[in-house]
């Protein structure tokens, strides 16, 4: 008789890091990718832990015998619930667990999990910083790039982890509980994967399925799935505003930061004290500043920690200034509501880099929030001839059509002048032009660098 194992299924990242800790823990594992093209050898890399873990590629449905092999599926969070073969692993009465949940079990200490469709990468770096200011075991895991099963066996009753959490990984959690959580926003967004905004936001109210009172949720007071969400939440709400000031929270006043507490104010700090832009990041700083103090640091130290954070990479990233344009890369900006935040940071006449992959996203908002702020709209990408159209649609026709992103950026330079911008915020995902956001973002940033002044 062989050893139960465990079905990894997904040969990303995620997979790898679920397959080495079950590894690690001397369990057995099963590497799965539908692909029949996945070459095992280039997957294993130099991992030496994933050595002895078997590779297994093509349809499921090919053995019976093969699923006797396993009781439980780690499903990497590209894969969607209604694929083919894991709707027949469900059939099978197999247990599918995500790799969030697999780290979780394996991990020790306190747990912030912070989620939102747009501001939680920004949240999450800024949450670990400030994290730092009181723990000596800090560690920043999840949809920020180093997956939970990289480090869950390393942590120790005295780690603080802190995780970036997306609605894909929250699918499949199950015992998953942490300490602290947030909740930053609920807009639109992969609704080619969720197919209905209820779906989508209940994935992302699932961060609090295991809470108690005993735990701490912040939500925010102006976005209207938050805000009904606190009604409910089984946790203790605390609330951030940028649009409202709040009887007990945190809110903006103009530009000051204010925290109330127990009918008491506090001005924290003025938004020109950051050397982040926009009111996307006051919310996102504001949010951090709930966590850290529901994590019981030092509201001196989270004011110091914000005022000397800078920004994250591919978010409203200040780039370089060439012949007095300006330009920044946000990348990250791959939903309409995102690269709206984006527009709203510009402070002079911007050319806008737009397009990409289509998630099945409607493009009004977007163009409505240029305001007199966009004087440029350069397209790439699958979605290029629909956002056109409804740019169009809204009285916007100042566009124009790039077959590649240094095109695009040749076009915004030789259209903008000295005091203004040039803003990549696509608005898209990544995938069909490039791997992912990074590149794009990186692409962006070496060609902006090389440009002739």
């Amino acid at each position: 008789m062989f050893e139960k194992q465990t079905l990894c299924f997904g040969t990303g990242k995620s997979g790898l890091a679920s397959a080495a800790l079950l590894t690690r823990l001397g369990q057995l594992a099963i590497l799965y990718n539908t692909d029949k093209k996945t070459d095992p050898y280039e997957i294993m890399g130099s991992r030496e832990e994933l050595d002895e873990v078997e590779v297994v590629v093509g349809d499921m449905s090919f053995d019976p015998t093969m699923l006797d092999r396993f009781d439980e599926v780690v499903l990497s969070p590209g894969v969607p619930l209604d694929n083919k073969v894991v709707q027949s692993l469900y059939c099978a009465g197999k247990k599918i667990i995500g790799e969030i949940e697999l780290g979780y079990r394996h991990s020790k200490g306190k747990i912030v999990a912070i989620t939102g469709t747009n501001g939680k990468t920004t949240t999450t770096t800024l949450v670990g910083e400030i994290m730092k200011r009181k723990y000596s075991d800090v560690q920043v895991v999840g949809n920020i790039g180093i997956p939970f099963t990289e480090i869950a066996d390393k942590t120790t009753e005295d780690t603080v982890t802190v995780i970036e959490v997306s609605s894909f990984q929250l699918e499949t959690i199950d015992e998953f509980h942490a300490d602290v959580t947030a909740i930053i926003n609920i807009t639109p967004d992969h609704l080619n994967r969720h197919h209905t905004m209820d779906e989508y936001a209940y994935c992302k109210e699932r961060i609090t399925n295991k809470a108690t009172k005993d735990n701490v949720c912040v939500l925010n007071a102006c976005n209207e799935y938050t805000a009904d969400f606190a009604k409910r939440c089984p946790a203790t709400v605390a609330m951030f505003s940028s649009g409202e000031e709040l009887s007990e929270g945190i809110f903006l006043r103009g530009g000051d930061i204010i925290l109330k507490e127990n009918g008491q104010e506090r001005r924290l700090l003025n938004v020109r004290d950051m050397m982040l832009v926009g009111v996307c990041n006051a919310e996102n700083v504001m949010a951090a500043i709930l966590i850290g103090l529901a994590m019981g640091v030092d509201i001196d130290d989270i004011v110091d920690t914000v005022k000397n954070f800078k920004a994250v990479e591919h978010r409203i990233e200040f780039t370089a200034t060439k012949r007095g344009v300006r330009f920044y890369n946000d990348s990250k900006g791959t939903n309409p509501d995102a690269a709206i935040q984006a527009v709203k940071a510009m402070d002079a006449p911007t050319c806008l880099i737009g397009g990409g992959y289509d998630k099945g996203s409607e493009y009004d908002e977007w163009i409505e929030s240029f305001d007199g702020k966009i004087k440029k709209l350069v397209l790439i990408g699958e979605t290029a001839d629909k956002i056109a159209l409804c740019a169009a649609n809204h009285g916007f026709r100042d566009i124009e059509y790039a077959g590649s992103l240094e095109e695009a950026i040749d076009i915004c330079y030789k259209n903008a002048g000295p005091g203004e911008n040039v803003l990549l915020s696509p608005a898209c995902a990544s995938w069909g032009m490039f791997d992912n956001y990074e590149q794009r973002g990186n692409i962006f940033k070496e060609y902006v660098r090389n440009l002739e002044e």
